[in-house]
């Protein structure tokens, strides 16, 4: 079912482009599965019943129906910052980072994605929303943002999504 607002042309080769309210998207479809559009319902068959056939039949319905919601949704993910001093801060499209280094870090999203940062304040820790139409896109610079201080299992600090939980572990104890 393809969302209302949204277009979806299905070319030579099975190249299928999808336009909705936020934006253009592009796939190229595998020549193993044939692509048919009817009304507002685009259907997907598989060639033959082969297990790479039926992978490949998963993996593109899939990635097609995120590009339907990319378009006229959006996708976004938020993360937050633990720890004292540390902060986050966007100017000029830039996402700069206070992690605890030596060093700020500085990180340039890629065409399609925004960072967004608010500071934290009165408990309330910083908080990035990366957003844009393309999941895989959005998935992976929030990825590369908790990778550069993953949060660490004594006392929780570095990045991590909001609601995730960081699974704690007991420090030393002295010898008696």
């Amino acid at each position: 079912m393809i969302a209302s607002g949204v277009d979806v042309q299905v070319g030579a080769n099975n190249a299928v482009e999808v336009k909705g309210p936020k934006g253009t998207l592009n796939l190229q479809v595998d020549s193993n599965i044939a692509l048919s559009l009817e009304g507002n319902q685009l259907t997907l068959r598989r060639l033959t019943d082969q297990k790479r056939h039926r992978a490949l039949h998963g993996l593109y319905r899939s990635l097609l129906q995120n590009m339907v919601t990319g378009v006229s949704q959006g996708y976004q993910k938020e993360l937050e910052i633990i720890g004292v001093g540390t902060r986050a801060e966007v100017r000029n499209g830039v996402l700069e980072l206070a992690l605890g280094f030596s060093h700020p870090i500085f990180l340039v999203p890629p065409e399609g994605v925004v960072i967004t940062a608010e500071a934290g304040g009165r408990g309330q820790p910083p908080r990035i929303t990366v957003s844009g139409i393309d999941k895989q896109a959005v998935g992976q610079v929030a990825a590369k943002i908790r990778a550069l201080r993953p949060p660490e299992p004594y006392k929780g600090k570095g990045v991590r999504y909001v609601g995730e939980y960081v699974r704690r572990k007991a420090g030393k104890t002295a010898a008696k």
